[in-house]
């Protein structure tokens, strides 16, 4: 593959959704809603305003899984069929360039404008709330801000994925809102019915490692354990091994969520 290439099909795509104003409309949301979810997160208490970086990032964690599959998938999810309903694809496989730097550089030129857009929003609440964190809080913040980009990345990598095996866009936006359901709201649906129905009894020691087979829940334990106070609030202590719960562990499943559908949509494209 040659780099020049696969860069100046990404700086192009990155660039195309600077022009049309997509990555203001992400950032945009991203920073209002952290605002609103900072400063009157606990109005259920009674109170508003910043309280603590735990109650807030949890918060956003929850947030995060909902809006950033969503939006990573409506983006790429006609990355490949689109082009090739378009008519445009043909036009750009007649130039110097293969199949898998086409498709890797339209990757990476998305997940650049997804990932700017995140870093921006949820960057501009940093800087609104730097009077009121510490070192410490300010660390798990841009933690959090990392791995939020690592789940675009990955719910990205499978949208280009269905993209390259659809045969027409109609398809592909169907599977992609499919997606979005079966890991934000059926996975998780599925695993503790299996834990009910079986009274533990199916599952129980294996939960933690089916937990991984879902990016959304790999990113909530990424953020969720590290925070004491939250984590047992929301009882992972319990159900999730601490050693299984390493930050670099974490990372590496996810980093495999962004390179095994990766992978996949090269091998179907160049088929």
């Amino acid at each position: 593959m040659e780099i020049a290439q696969i860069t100046t099909i990404a700086g192009k795509e990155f660039w195309d959704r600077i022009r049309n104003r997509w990555v203001l409309a992400v950032a945009l949301i991203f920073t209002a809603f952290a605002l609103v979810i900072a400063y009157f997160g606990t109005a259920q208490q009674g109170a508003v305003g910043f309280r603590s970086i735990e109650v807030t990032i949890a918060s956003l964690v929850s947030l995060v899984i909902y809006l950033i599959p969503l939006i990573a998938l409506v983006l790429g999810f006609d990355a490949i069929v689109g082009e090739r309903e378009r008519g445009s694809l043909d036009l750009l496989l007649s130039m110097p360039i293969t199949r898998g730097e086409l498709l890797l550089g339209k990757y990476l030129g998305l997940a650049g404008a997804l990932a700017f857009s995140t870093i921006t929003g949820f960057g501009l609440v940093a800087l609104v709330l730097s009077a009121q964190l510490d070192l410490n809080a300010l660390f798990h913040y841009f933690g959090f801000m990392a791995s939020s980009v690592l789940l675009g990345c990955a719910f990205l990598s499978l949208a280009v994925m269905l993209s390259a095996f659809a045969a027409d866009r109609t398809r592909a936006s169907g599977l992609a809102i499919a997606l979005w359901f079966f890991f934000v709201l059926v996975f998780d649906l599925l695993l503790l019915g299996a834990l009910v129905v079986s009274g533990g009894q199916w599952g129980g020691e294996l939960f933690p490692y089916l937990l991984l087979l879902n990016p959304a829940d790999v990113f909530r334990i990424l953020n969720i354990f590290s925070l004491e106070d939250v984590r047992t609030l929301y009882g992972l202590a319990t159900v999730f091994p601490p050693t299984l719960a390493q930050p670099w562990l974490l990372g590496l499943v996810m980093l495999g969520w962004i390179v095994l559908p990766l992978a996949l949509a090269t091998w179907r494209f160049r088929r």
